[in-house]
C-alpha cells in the first residue's frame, strides 16, 4: 500500500464521521493535492488491505468509513457501557413509514397507522437528524413534509434509500427494537 492509501487511512481512521472524497482532498497541500482518481485507487487498496479482516472499509452516504465487520461487533460490544437505545415500535414504523414514502406529512403517517403520531416522536427522529422538514404540503394548514437525511442512511450503513430492505422483509418488527447506531455501539469507527 503506498503512502497516499496509509494517509487516508490514518484519515478514516481519526475521523468520528465518514468523510468523502472532497475532505479527504482538503487535508492535502492545495498546491499539489491528488486527483480523484489517485484517491478512488487508494480506497480500493484500504478495501483489499482488509479483505478478510475484522476491519472493512464502507461507502455509506455521506462517504466511507472504516468500521468492525458485523460478525464481531457482540464481542466488541462487551468494551461498551452504554447500551444500545432501545426505540418504541411506535417510534420505528413512523420511521419506517417516511423512509419508504417520503416525502409524507404527520397526517398522512397517522392516516397509515390508524393512531396519531406523539410529538415526542416527530422531536426524537429530528433530534437524531434521521428526518428533516423538507418543505410544506400546499394544503390547508400547510402541514410540514418529512424526509430521512443522510445521518438516518449513515447511522444505518446505507448508501442510498433503494439499499432498505424490501417491505416484506421488515413487516415484524419486534416490540422493543434495538438499533445499535454506529455513533453509540462498537460498529463505529476504531480509534
Amino acid at each position: 500500500m503506498d503512502n497516499l492509501s496509509l494517509i487516508i487511512e490514518a484519515l478514516l481512521f481519526s475521523s468520528s464521521r465518514p468523510l468523502n472524497e472532497k475532505e479527504i482532498m482538503s487535508a492535502f497541500d492545495l498546491r499539489s493535492p491528488p486527483s480523484s482518481r489517485e484517491i478512488k485507487e487508494a480506497l480500493k487498496a484500504i478495501e483489499e488491505k482488509y479483505s478478510g479482516n475484522s476491519i472493512e472499509l464502507v461507502k455509506v452516504a455521506s462517504g466511507y468509513r472504516l468500521r468492525i465487520r458485523q460478525e464481531y461487533s457482540s464481542w466488541v460490544a462487551k468494551l461498551w457501557e452504554a447500551k444500545p437505545q432501545k426505540y418504541s415500535r411506535a417510534l420505528l414504523e413512523t420511521l419506517a413509514l417516511i423512509a419508504y414514502r417520503q416525502p409524507i406529512t404527520r397526517g398522512e403517517i397517522e392516516e397509515v397507522r390508524g393512531v396519531s403520531v406523539s410529538s415526542q416522536i416527530i422531536r426524537t427522529l429530528l433530534d437524531r437528524s434521521w428526518i428533516k422538514v423538507v418543505g410544506h404540503r400546499d394544503v390547508p394548514g400547510r402541514p410540514a413534509l418529512f424526509s430521512t437525511t443522510k445521518d438516518f442512511l449513515d447511522d444505518l450503513n446505507l448508501s442510498k434509500l433503494s439499499d432498505l430492505p424490501e417491505l416484506p422483509e421488515i413487516q415484524n418488527i419486534p416490540e422493543d427494537a434495538q438499533i445499535p447506531l454506529l455513533s453509540e455501539s462498537a460498529s463505529s469507527n476504531s480509534k
